[in-house]
């Protein structure tokens, strides 16, 4: 019986290549509900209004695309906001989405991932109520909450309630890093919390309405429907992949501490199909064995730095992800080895994935980590660097928790 039940679960989690939850994460989330999930709890609440929504390929009910689900159990959804990737997930990164009717449910679908960034007063305007329902992986440098913060700034702007479905973050156990100096705010860092922040999209929410943090302050009307039976330690295995260059579990567990290689001179994996859990570049060859060979992959990475260029490196694909969950720290260990590897150290920081300068600084969000590694400084200076800061915010966050 136990092993029927454990396949079960494993035939309605496993919709994404190479996602293969542990029994233990199976069990939890056997016992989890999304937001979404919970339909009793929003579906009469939407009754008789016109609804919007920002979805992507992540807005799931079980196997089924939320809207799909939605629209059967008579909701009546008027418009889709669509985000990188596309609302069905069919655009390549990076590339600007245009409009578009959606061939499943005839429904427009506005894109807010080309033109503009956030709906128009002309979009709301026969609009009574928004949901957001997008997966997070619980970092800062993911884009997600950015969005959020706009959609909220919308709603404010155009009197309209926000409905957030919530669901839970994956590395919602992990809180370190630098706070972002707000000098370095960008597309990758628009707030002022650490690189992994311990939130979901529903907390998050509550913590930029509560810190003032959107435009002029402003507040937006909220409604959260709750994660049924989380808690920030508990493991949880995404049922889809949220991005194309996080493809499997073990990349969205080192992404915390692996995406700080896009401000380096190393490829991480894109141009693979494993990105996020390899690092190297062929100026590496004669000090590591392992090798990966980058090439253009459509809809991942189609000009990946060293395309086409044997790189050496680390190999963290079968990395114990655990370890991590047990210091609670992203991992710094990699990024000071190859450094000290690396025989041209003048170049390590200079990322070719952005033209402009101070990759790493914006993706720490300090100006001292670069420096602090060239000088050889140990991981406990490093971290002593990030206080008071990182200590207060713990202190903030709990104001804004909706799970232990």
């Amino acid at each position: 019986m136990k092993i029927f039940f454990t396949l079960l679960i494993l035939s309605g989690l496993c919709l994404a290549r190479n996602y293969s939850p542990t029994t233990h994460a199976v069990a939890e989330k056997s016992q989890l509900k999304t937001g979404a999930e919970q339909t009793d709890k929003y579906v009469p609440y939407l009754k008789g209004k016109r609804v919007a929504i920002l979805a992507n390929l992540t807005t799931i009910i079980g196997r089924r695309h939320l809207v799909d689900s939605l629209k059967t159990l008579g909701v009546n959804i008027v418009k889709v906001f669509g985000p990188e990737h596309g609302f069905r997930g069919n655009a390549s990164a990076g590339t600007a989405v245009a409009d578009e009717i959606d061939v499943s449910t005839g429904i427009p679908v506005v894109s807010l991932y080309g033109k503009k960034n956030k709906p128009t007063k002309e979009d709301l305007s026969d609009v009574d109520i928004i949901i957001y329902d997008l997966q997070d992986v619980g970092c800062r440098f993911y884009t997600n909450i950015n969005a959020l913060s706009r959609l909220m700034e919308a709603c404010y702007e155009n009197g309209k309630e926000l409905l957030i479905l919530d669901r839970p973050n994956p590395n919602g156990y992990l809180v370190d890093g630098p706070i972002l100096d707000m000098k370095f705010k960008s597309g990758i860092g628009m707030f002022p919390i650490p690189m992994s922040h311990g939130l979901t999209v529903g907390e998050f929410a509550q913590m930029a309405n509560g810190e003032g943090w959107l435009t002029n302050k402003v507040k937006c009307n909220l409604r959260i429907i709750k994660v049924a039976n989380y808690n920030h330690d508990m493991s949880y295995d995404l049922p889809v992949s949220p991005s194309p260059n996080l493809n499997t579990q073990q990349a969205v567990m080192l992404y915390p501490s692996t995406c700080l290689f896009e401000g380096t001179y190393l490829n991480h994996g894109r141009g693979t199909y494993f990105p996020f859990t390899v690092i190297g570049s062929p100026e590496l060859k004669g000090k590591y064995t392992f090798s990966f060979t980058p090439t253009s992959i459509k809809g991942m990475a189609e000009t990946p730095l060293f395309m086409n260029e044997v790189c050496y490196g680390l190999d963290l694909r079968k990395y114990d992800v655990d370890l991590l969950r047990k210091k609670k720290q992203i991992n710094l260990e990699w990024m000071m080895e190859l450094y000290s590897a690396s025989p041209y150290k003048e170049k390590f920081f200079d990322s070719k994935l952005s033209k402009e300068m101070g990759v790493i600084e914006r993706l720490v969000g300090s100006a001292l980590f670069r420096q602090q590694i060239i000088d050889g400084k140990s991981e406990k200076e490093i971290r002593k660097s990030w206080e008071p800061g990182l200590s207060e915010y713990k202190v903030m966050r709990k104001k804004y928790l909706l799970y232990p």
